[in-house]
């Protein structure tokens, strides 16, 4: 029998009391015509912004045609959409899926089949940092490791090994006859916008290189155009086997993908895996066309430079409100601003300014604008972070 409770949905998340019905660009409106100036992207998912009128008429013209006819038939989409991905990449082939989560699963399971394949099959674990979140499912939850994302949920699946964030040496004393790979974010953002230690990933894959295991990347934050780069990889010069990606491949409509070396993808043999929705017309259109515009000359060097300017604002912001903001993390339009006060009340009072930011993990709050972020955009958050930083400042020092 139902409770009493007002809301029928499952009572998962800690909802702001804010409801919205159309956006432009980087602006959410609500019913009433309040405007928002969105600093979450639906958590780095609008990598385009709200209602990019290319999104749209890509999305209305496959609507127009068809829909689903799930994977027993040839996607002429999902072959064009994966050889343009694999062109911008390390990658040989594509999976798709729905989800980042969706995406580290497979990764995982082409790990530990890649090895299976070649007559290896005790090598199936995987070895993970702490402070990761590589998504809600069983499998991406013990690769994930943390202790409030598991309780409740036992028995954890096995087969991961955690080490400590950034040290190579703890990483490499798990190394065992068993290891299959090491899964890696380039930059946790869940776990507090924490980048790699410089040349940390080049030290990895080297590792990698020299035990015969993997390089797992779980890019699905990262990818797509957020850290000024088509994938956060490629910044390292750590190049991966396996890569998962999601959130901004979609500009807003659900997609996953798992990009694989040759060598691994090949392994991944008929029914070893499977998705009725993944791959989708209406998702390999809307995907196409992110990937076109991100990948047009000239797109992620504004990136890069609209990275610069948010980045030296808010640096600025840390000198100017120590009470409030103690330090800055991040890279790309991915930024981390270290709260002094519960980054939930930093939270509260940006909505009292109509600014909308994104919690990470050590009290952070991320800045995650669309990539077509404006440079009027970005002076005018930093103002009402300024605005909402003044009244936080005066209210701690009383």
């Amino acid at each position: 029998m139902r409770s009493s409770a007002s809301s029928f949905l499952f009572p998962v998340y800690s909802r702001a009391p804010l409801c919205f019905e159309r956006g432009i660009g980087c602006s959410l409106f609500t019913p009433d015509g309040d405007l928002y100036l969105d600093f979450s992207s639906g958590v780095a998912v609008n990598a385009l912004g709200h209602a990019h009128p290319r999104l749209v008429d890509a999305l209305q013209r496959q609507a127009e045609k068809l829909w689903h006819v799930s994977n027993l038939y040839i996607v002429p989409e999902q072959e064009l959409l994966a050889r343009r991905l694999c062109e911008l990449s390390f990658a040989d082939r594509v999976f798709f899926c729905n989800s980042g989560t969706e995406a580290v699963e497979l990764s995982i399971k082409a790990a530990r089949r890649y090895h299976y394949y070649n007559g290896d099959e005790s090598r199936n674990r995987i070895i993970t940092l702490e402070g990761a979140f590589h998504g809600r499912t069983l499998g991406a939850l013990a690769a994930t490791g943390q202790e409030e994302y598991l309780e409740g949920f036992e028995p954890r699946i096995g087969g991961f090994d955690q080490v400590p964030f950034g040290d190579l040496h703890a990483l490499e004393s798990v190394i065992s006859e068993r290891t299959a790979g090491v899964l890696i974010e380039p930059v946790q953002g869940e776990g507090g916008v924490r980048t790699m230690p410089a040349g940390y990933l080049r030290s990895v894959r080297k590792l990698c290189d020299r035990y015969g295991i993997l390089l797992l990347l779980d890019e699905v934050q990262t990818g797509i155009g957020r850290t000024g780069r088509f994938f956060g990889y490629e910044e390292t010069g750590a190049i991966p086997d396996i890569l998962a990606a999601a959130k901004g491949l979609g500009g807003g409509f659900p997609i996953g993908a798992c990009l694989a070396t040759e060598a691994v993808g090949v392994a991944m043999q008929s029914g070893t895996h499977g998705s009725t929705f993944g791959g989708n017309p209406l998702a390999m259109a809307v995907a196409d066309e992110v990937v076109d515009i991100i990948s047009a000359p000239g797109f992620l060097e504004r990136v890069r430079a609209a990275s610069s300017r948010l980045r030296i604002e808010v640096e600025l912001l840390v000198s100017m409100y120590p009470r409030v903001f103690d330090r800055v993390s991040g890279t790309g339009l991915l930024i981390g601003l270290r709260c002094v006060p519960p980054v939930h009340r930093v939270i509260e009072t940006l909505h009292e300014h109509k600014l909308l930011c994104v919690p990470a993990g050590n009290n952070v709050l991320r800045l995650l604008p669309p990539l077509t972020i404006s440079d009027a955009e970005i002076d005018e958050a930093v103002l009402r972070l300024s605005r909402a930083a003044r009244s936080l400042s005066a209210v701690t020092s009383m």
